[in-house]
């Protein structure tokens, strides 16, 4: 299951060293709703390896405005306590997900 992400705890996560993915959705975004179980999945899969966050910008406002979110879903990735240049804007398939992942761990 990912972990709830809100501006209160956003960067003693992003800073804990590990690499983190934070999927930006909200309640009304249907992409975004279709792929909350595909995220949880990946959150268990790499638990351990891999911080899988889910931060809903209609509770939460600070960090999507300092990742500049312009649509939903967009999921970003961070390492070492800096975003990465890997971004997803949209709907995403696992295969997707899985090769940046794997890409974000290899960095």
């Amino acid at each position: 299951m990912a972990i709830k992400i809100t501006d209160a705890n956003a960067q003693e996560i992003i800073s804990s060293g590990k690499p983190v993915v934070i999927d930006f959705w909200a309640t009304w975004c249907g992409p975004c709703m279709a792929m909350a179980p595909l995220i949880d999945e990946l959150a268990t899969e790499y638990e351990g390896k891999v911080v899988i966050g889910k931060y809903n910008v209609d509770e939460e406002g600070d960090l999507s405005s300092e990742y500049r979110i312009m649509s939903l879903p967009t999921i970003l990735f961070f390492k070492d306590g800096k975003k990465t240049d890997i971004r997803l804007a949209g709907s995403q398939t696992r295969a997707t997900l899985e090769a940046k992942i794997a890409e974000l761990l290899a960095k």
